[in-house]
């Protein structure tokens, strides 16, 4: 017991900074986490909240470990593209790809801005409401998500800047490309992938190929990332291979770029699947859903399974306020401690030494103690195999070993040292409990 109590004593002097990774091989390691990503065809949608969310707290994580992290939005807005193209023809009434009221309000606000807008080409039209969708889908990350992006990256500068001519050089360079059926293939199956890909279309224009690999080119060795960790939906399965064969085939550390999948989310309203389709312009965007159950609740539940189950976020349970709903559950662990604290402010309960910690003896107390030491290598864990799911059960294991405690035990006795030793203790728990919320970026109320 005597280390438990001298690890408890440690908690309260490192306060914010108990749980970081004293040695360790992310020290100074530069990592580049990208995120999101969405297609600017539309809004950011409940497919993009897992992402979302595993990102920002991976990024908390790699950074409270020591590493530099760098937090990235992929902005996939090439003319080249189709989807830029089918989203022009949509605006112009030439294409049924993007149905429904939210194109039909971006082709408003474009008419009052281009006066020649019918005139135009799709590809350009596509691009010009991409720029405005995108502007929209910034607004909506930094003010509801309140996640901050340090770059957000288009996909048209890897055109503009030459960097897809430049890694089609460099491969056909490297001997690995070939002609067939008027196409530009790439060898990617001398290189770990399942098959051969086409990298330029019959009429020369790229697949998603070239640009994803001058993407991962560019972050490797101009930018200088030590690592990359993309953070993908599950539609990616297939073609991240493809991606991996061509920084292979262009001699780069392949390995050091990671790939999170995550799998559909569902919605359920009392018991049942909320339908949408984005092909028929019906979707559940996250700004409405963040309205209607808090962006703590939001995050917690996108956070709480691991990326590659399915999961269903039931709404009902999101916004419960009880016990059942484990945010609140969590939150209300902090609000008791607040309330304890504010029973004994200016009674100079605090001078005391640490050898009144062998006063905690309680089967409770014990388990509480050994619960909050666990933390260190939580964090140690997750920033080892990024399985973020992690933190939330430790936040709801947390919660539920203390309010144990406190529904068996009083904090405030007549033993003047018990009370002393409890306070102390309580206050660990308080400082491991703000760590792991302010990790996960979900808020410690200080009532409820």
């Amino acid at each position: 017991d005597e280390v438990l109590y001298g690890e408890l004593g440690e908690i309260l002097q490192k306060k914010n900074t108990y749980g970081k990774l004293q040695t360790t091989n992310y020290k100074l390691s530069t990592i580049n986490i990208e995120f999101i990503s969405a297609n600017p065809t539309g809004p950011l949608t409940i497919g993009n909240g897992r992402g979302a969310f595993l990102g920002d707290v991976l990024a908390n994580i790699l950074s409270f470990s020591g590493s530099k992290v760098t937090r990235e939005y992929y902005i996939n807005d090439a003319k080249a593209s189709t989807q830029i193209q089918e989203l022009g023809k949509a605006i112009l009434r030439r294409s049924e790809a993007y149905p429904g009221p939210y194109t039909d309000s971006i082709k408003v606000g474009l008419k009052k801005k281009y006066a020649t807008l019918s005139e135009m080409g799709g590809d350009t039209v596509g691009y010009l409401a991409a720029q405005e969708i995108q502007k929209d889908n910034k607004k909506t990350v930094e003010k509801i998500l309140k996640i901050k992006f340090d770059v957000w990256y288009s996909e048209e500068k890897l055109y503009k800047n030459r960097l897809v001519q430049k890694t089609l050089n460099a491969l056909n360079g490297n001997g690995v490309m070939y002609q067939k059926d008027g196409a530009m293939w790439f060898r990617a199956s001398e290189f770990g992938d399942s098959e051969d890909r086409v990298a330029l279309r019959t009429g020369g224009a790229p697949t998603y190929f070239l640009p994803d690999v001058a993407y991962h080119f560019d972050k490797l060795t101009k930018r200088k990332f030590q690592k990359v960790i993309d953070i993908l939906g599950a539609d990616h399965h297939g073609t991240f291979p493809r991606v991996v064969a061509g920084l292979r085939a262009l001699g780069l550390d392949a390995e050091s770029v990671t790939p999170i999948f995550t799998q559909i989310a569902r919605l359920t309203r009392s018991g049942k699947e909320v339908k949408m389709s984005k092909r028929r312009g019906e979707f559940v965007t996250l700004e409405e859903l963040i309205k209607e159950v808090g962006l703590d609740a939001a995050r917690y539940f996108f956070l709480e399974k691991s990326p590659d189950t399915h999961m269903d976020f039931d709404l009902d349970l999101a916004k419960e306020q009880s016990v059942k709903n484990p945010v609140y559950y969590i939150q209300y662990a902090h609000a008791r401690i607040t309330s304890i604290f504010n029973k004994v402010k200016n009674r100079g309960i605090f001078n005391f030494q640490f050898s009144i910690f062998k006063l905690l003896k309680e089967d409770e107390e014990l388990s509480l103690i050994k619960k909050l030491i666990q933390f260190p290598e939580v964090v140690a864990d997750t920033a080892n195999d990024y399985q973020v799911h992690r933190l939330t059960r430790y936040a709801y294991e947390l919660a539920r070993v203390f309010h144990n405690f406190y529904e068996k035990h009083r904090v405030i006795t007549d033993d003047k040292e018990l009370t002393q030793a409890r306070l102390a203790f309580v206050k660990a728990t308080q400082v491991v409990l703000q760590n792991v919320l302010g990790l996960l970026g979900i808020s410690a109320p200080k009532k409820m």
